[in-house]
């Protein structure tokens, strides 16, 4: 195990020093990217070495680029039907999103990139394999429908990457990944980036890397921007406050627990004035993405989603997450809080907790050790209301009313080899 460099240094470092070709760090400088993150700073040296990686960092902190850029840089062209890298994604949104991020980078030489995944046509991708790519991005379940029909071949694959591993172990895909990994090149390079790396995680790991270098990234350093607000309110105001949010706060995620919520709320909403659109299961690839594509550009001021969507949606300067219905798992929690502040960005997490859930959300806050900002009348056990906008937990909490770590805590950037 050796000590991480100081977390200064990953903060102040550039892509140039870290190895990349000019033509990279060119690219990255027209999307006015010029400095690390820091998984980035930790990840690239070794994985542009050769190195398998196991990389431990939160939803937002910079993960793509982190495997893109080595993966970009090392891969030798693939031929019909059998590419030379391959990217493990759980959803659809992800999957296109990584391969957006990666077509640029790989075509400056001259490799090529697609997506893969289902709720959309057989033709384009069987096109794509017959053409011949270079880099497959895919969910796991349309990969291995590809791979029954013979239209696609891993025996060259040098390079595989499994990206939210921990959603890919929540959503039953790890026996679909372990079969798709058997099938890939003994000598590959595997990458593996995951918010948590014990567990079904672990077992991947164990497995499938050899002597990986692991780096991590505690959430705690990635959510330093982000502000949690617990707002009660009773049950039947929380539309009306949840659109005065939106209004006020700008472009929001609102997470509901079902599709027909979904649907139901993005109704609400817009009587109130506020364009909103849903994503969730029900919904077509074809609709997910126009939903998307309308609220990155702005056309659209607020997205409500199901839990489907916590680890899918990777869209820049979302300004607030909306609880709308309180998530049950502490994990859901974090997931879908992860949309905002992202990659240092600031941003608000704002959970509508109606006075009859003032259990459950005592019992997330405890699972969560967290200590938000608490807005409207707080029920008291007796069923009283106490209007408060103090921290629901005491201030000596590991985390303070904005997410931020106390001072004096440990640097949260390690590496361990």
């Amino acid at each position: 195990m050796s000590s991480s460099p100081a977390a200064a240094v990953l903060r102040a470092a550039r892509f140039e020093s870290l190895g990349l070709s000019p033509e990279f760090v060119r690219i990255l400088a027209r999307r006015g990217i010029s400095e690390t993150l820091p998984i980035q700073a930790l990840c690239i040296p070794d994985a542009l070495a050769g190195r398998d990686v196991s990389g431990k960092a939160p939803t937002g902190s910079g993960k793509t680029l982190a495997f893109a850029l080595p993966m970009a840089a090392r891969l030798a062209k693939g031929r019909s039907k059998r590419p030379t890298g391959l990217v493990l994604a759980p959803t659809r949104e992800l999957a296109a999103q990584i391969a957006a991020e990666l077509s640029p980078l790989a075509a400056a030489r001259g490799l090529r990139v697609h997506a893969f995944y289902g709720g959309v046509g057989y033709s384009p991708q069987l096109k794509a394999l017959r053409t011949g790519i270079d880099i497959a991005v895919a969910c796991p379940g349309r990969l291995e429908d590809l791979m029954a029909g013979g239209h696609v071949v891993l025996d060259e694959v040098g390079c595989v990457v499994v990206d939210e591993a921990d959603r890919m172990a929540d959503m039953g895909f790890l026996p679909a990944v372990r079969r798709i990994l058997d099938l890939t090149r003994s000598d590959r390079q595997t990458l593996l980036f995951s918010a948590t790396l014990d567990g079904d995680v672990d077992v991947l790991v164990r497995r499938y890397q050899r002597n990986p270098v692991r780096h991590e990234v505690d959430s705690e350093e990635d959510v330093s921007q982000m502000t949690h607000r617990f707002h009660y309110v009773a049950h039947d105001e929380r539309v009306a406050t949840c659109a005065k949010i939106i209004a006020d706060t700008g472009t929001s995620i609102v997470f509901v627990r079902t599709r027909h919520g979904a649907d139901r709320l993005v109704r609400q909403l817009g009587k109130l004035g506020v364009v909103a659109a849903a994503i969730h299961g029900d919904r077509s690839q074809a609709q997910r993405e126009r939903a998307l594509q309308s609220f990155s550009s702005g056309s659209v001021r607020a997205l409500v989603a199901t839990d489907v969507a916590a680890r899918g949606i990777h869209v820049d300067d979302v300004a607030c997450v909306i609880h709308f219905d309180l998530s049950e798992e502490p994990k859901d929690y974090v997931h879908r809080s992860g949309r905002t502040a992202r990659a240092g960005a600031a941003g608000v997490s704002i959970a509508l907790v109606s006075h009859e859930q003032r259990g459950a959300a005592d019992k997330l806050l405890a699972a969560l050790d967290l200590s938000p900002e608490m807005v409207g009348d707080v029920p008291t056990r007796s069923g009283q209301h106490t209007p408060s906008v103090a921290p629901a937990r005491p201030p000596h909490s590991n985390r303070g009313g904005q997410g931020r770590r106390r001072r004096g805590a440990p640097t949260p950037s390690r590496t361990r080899r």
